[in-house]
């Protein structure tokens, strides 16, 4: 079902041509079938250029005969789950008034809650579900340090989190039953919150187009976008949120590393003072003289804005601190010859589910950003292990020797647990 009350803006061009090919062309379409070109039904190089950061996209069948790697049982007893952040948002519909409860929840409350009307949201499911972390995959043409989390939402009938924006990129992938999506996607929308509810949702919503999505359809929805989606049905959705981090939060997180590492003799000078014309004044000279030490601080130096980056973006929004392994009295640390020897034959390292990783080119060496720390590396072993969640002796064997010394240094740092063959019996 589509109903468009507006043309949606856009790209003059429509997936798959060239720029300035035909200047008459139709913009991209804001709906597509992806049957036969999953997940997105186009190549990932035309949907960055026409729909990323820009305009929405539905993409029917974007996977096509999907199997929920979940029910919403699964979802209930995650939500049970200390250390598992979960959301209950009810409504109202007598006087449209909206509740927030946080879990953990305790089992009985499920069989209790009414019929429609409820929304349960469960953050982070990746972590805890090894088949919905993969579908991750399925997001390989973005960075993966990009992606934050699968929040996975169960909804009874008529439930709803209220007409809303995120400031992040968001593919919405219906997994289980219906959903109805309305989003404005013309330019200028009205933003403003309502002030008598705790949820940050709309005080105008006024929707520009309106679509029910089943099993396999999922909509792409750039920053800044008003939507409001409402259960058909019982329904499940996962939702691929993007790691957006405020310029506010990069500038303070960048400022708080720069002065704790600061020399202290970079201060606020002015040998080129000259008597004051009013000495209550703080003049147009001062303020230049402020701006060079702020400077003086910030440096103009490339390598160390990269570092504090690459170690800023592996911790943002981590749920959870990666430690030790925690052993039982009396119990020795596995030593790293016996860790080879498991690796040798069948055993493996998974990584944390919580473990956060990307590396960096530092000329013809790289640095591997580890939940911000960092190690550097030559760029094979840099690569291989900030792609692998799993590493097996093969893996280890082709790591060099500074690959392999930095994978046991993060294992006895927590990033990995080491599996044998035992264990999988």
């Amino acid at each position: 079902m589509h109903n468009s009350k507006a043309a949606a803006s856009g790209s003059t061009r429509s997936p798959g041509s060239k720029p300035g090919s035909d200047s008459l062309a139709l913009p991209p379409p804001i709906e597509v079938d992806a049957s036969t070109k999953p997940p997105l039904g186009m190549s990932p190089a035309d949907f960055l250029r026409d729909y990323w950061q820009k305009k929405p996209l539905l993409i029917r069948n974007a996977f096509p005969d999907l199997q929920s790697p979940m029910d919403p049982d699964d979802l209930a007893g995650l939500a049970c789950e200390e250390g598992a952040l979960s959301r209950l948002i009810r409504q109202d519909r007598n006087d449209d008034s909206w509740s927030v409860s946080h879990g953990p929840f305790p089992e009985e409350m499920f069989p209790s809650l009414p019929g429609a009307d409820w929304t349960l949201l469960v953050q982070d499911v990746d972590k805890w579900d090894v088949d919905v972390a993969a579908l991750i995959r399925h997001f390989a043409f973005l960075p993966r340090w990009r992606i934050d989390d699968v929040m996975v939402s169960f909804a009874a009938p008529g439930g709803s989190v209220g007409a809303h924006v995120d400031q992040y990129d968001v593919f919405l992938l219906q997994a289980v039953g219906h959903r109805r999506w309305q989003i404005d996607a013309r330019d200028n929308p009205p933003l403003a919150y309502r002030d008598d509810v705790e949820l940050r949702l709309l005080r105008e919503f006024d929707p520009s187009h309106d679509w029910v999505l089943g099993p396999g359809d999922m909509l792409y929805l750039p920053p800044g976008v008003p939507h409001h989606g409402v259960a058909e049905d019982a329904c499940l959705t996962f939702s691929f949120g993007m790691r957006a981090p405020s310029s506010a939060e990069l500038l303070g997180d960048l400022v708080d590393t720069l002065t704790a590492e600061a020399d202290d003799a970079l201060r606020y000078h002015d040998p080129d003072l000259a008597p004051a014309a009013d000495p209550g004044e703080i003049d147009a000279a001062a303020m230049a003289r402020v701006v060079r030490a702020l400077d003086a601080l910030r440096g103009d130096r490339p390598e160390q804005l990269a570092e504090w980056f690459g170690n800023f973006i592996t911790r943002y929004r981590n749920a959870v601190e990666v430690i030790p392994p925690q052993l039982e009295e009396g119990q020795q640390p596995r030593s790293r010859i016996e860790v080879e020897w498991d690796l040798q034959h069948g055993g493996r390292l998974q990584r944390h589910p919580y473990s956060r990783m990307a590396w960096r080119r530092t000329g013809p060496g790289a640095v591997l950003h580890a939940n911000g720390e960092s190690h550097p590396l030559p760029i094979q072993d840099a690569t291989l292990l900030a792609n692998a969640d799993v590493i097996n002796g093969s893996d280890y064997a082709s790591l060099g020797e500074q690959g392999r010394d930095c994978l046991i240094e993060l294992m006895d740092a927590g990033h990995y647990h080491l599996v044998t063959e035992e264990d999988d019996e």
